[in-house]
């Protein structure tokens, strides 16, 4: 079979074995593509990956050697054990870099994930805590960084974007990224942020909280002041999103000292009416965008899919809260190989698939697996209708 650059199994080549040279009975690169084809297919546990292994086994052989048959699932454990996640890291992103068209405007929401069952009580282990970038656009996940035990998102994030190629993106995270020094790396690779406000920033907080709260109808008029509304109606709710974006900055020294490129302060205002019952809740923003209230609401939708749409499906179709994945790094390197199996099932723009169907047709037809893991993008082809 003829790959293409843009092969999984070539941009895992390089990847760094940690095992000793006498044990090494399969190759490296055969059980990472083992490992790939069984997670996208919906094995969930090492038993379950040896097991894809059998009986595929004729099939795989088409483009991996398997020159000593099917790894047992203990070989495959250990590897995983081992195996340096920067390193699976590296080899991951530049597979993405080789599929993914950076585009200026692209949204890439910044976001943590606990793994909660990777944690043990008995030995005082805590869950490992994920932070993923996620380019909301093409639905694919950029990178991956484990906070330290002893740390949490602040210092994971910098780590995280310096790895990134981000150039004309605009980046957004919640309040917990919202701290001078990761405006400074965005600004730093040329790409603009939309931070939230909550109460790590408190005085910033509650003075853009007032800002907005003492604006009134003659204001929407002001060419400081730039605002968009959307509705939303589905099975008896309504959904009323008011997005609201000012220039009118020089007020505030803090924002302009400590926020690199800070323009915009922004708010979004959120009314849920169900039946008779209504709430509301207003959510505030810092940004380094020049004021488009229409953009800014594309922004902050956008990250809300982190939540939405990454993780949702991490837990309902990839079962990862449910692994209790515990020793060495096998946790963080089968986190990745989650989210490796979820960018190369959306590499597939033409199908209407659920990802949990998409995954169902991968484990009944190798064409169409394979179609995701040698052919480039365009030439992907949902033989399904719908």
């Amino acid at each position: 079979m003829r790959k293409p650059t843009a092969s999984i199994v070539d941009h895992f080549q390089e990847l760094v074995d940690p095992r000793i040279e006498r044990n090494k009975k399969h190759t490296l690169i055969d059980i990472i593509v083992l490992t790939i084809c069984a997670v996208i297919t919906g094995s969930e546990t090492w038993e379950e990956i040896e097991d894809y292994g059998h009986y595929k086994e004729d099939w795989l052989k088409s483009f991996i050697a398997l020159e000593n048959g099917i790894p047992s699932h203990d070989t495959i454990r250990r590897l995983f054990i081992r195996l340096n996640p920067d390193e699976l890291q590296r080899c991951f992103m530049s597979w993405i870099e080789s599929v993914r068209d950076v585009i200026a405007g692209d949204v890439i929401a910044v976001d943590g994930k606990t793994l909660r069952r990777s944690g043990e009580q008995v030995s005082g282990k805590s869950p490992i805590h994920m932070v993923s970038a996620w380019a909301a656009g093409t639905g694919m996940i950029l990178g991956q960084k484990k906070t330290d035990e002893k740390s949490n998102e602040i210092t994971a994030i910098p780590a995280l974007l310096e790895l990134l190629k981000i150039k004309g993106c605009i980046v957004t995270i919640d309040a917990m990224g919202c701290q001078t020094e990761i405006g400074k790396t965005i600004r730093k690779k040329k790409a603009d942020y939309v931070f939230a406000l909550k109460g790590n920033q408190k005085n910033l907080h509650e003075d853009v909280k007032y800002f907005f709260h003492e604006l009134d109808e003659k204001d929407l008029g002001e060419e400081w002041l730039d605002n968009h509304k959307t509705v939303d109606k589905d099975h008896g709710r309504i959904e009323i999103r008011e997005y609201y974006q000012s220039n009118e900055i020089d007020w505030l020294p803090e924002l302009k000292k400590n926020f690199a490129g800070a323009k915009t302060i922004g708010m979004v205002k959120a009314t849920r009416i169900i039946g008779t019952k209504k709430s509301t809740e207003c959510r505030y923003y810092i940004s380094s965008l020049a004021m488009n209230a229409k953009r800014f609401a594309h922004a902050v939708r956008s990250h809300w899919s982190v939540e939405n749409t990454l993780h949702w499906t991490l837990d309902m179709t990839f079962r990862e809260d449910d692994s209790r994945m515990r020793e060495g790094y096998s946790a963080e390197n089968f986190a990745m190989m989650r989210r490796l199996a979820l960018s190369l099932m959306k590499r597939d723009k033409n199908s209407k698939r659920s990802l949990k169907r998409r995954r169902r047709i991968c484990h009944l037809d190798d064409a169409y697996l394979a179609q995701l893991l040698f052919s480039s993008d365009d030439a992907i082809d949902s033989r399904l209708p719908g």
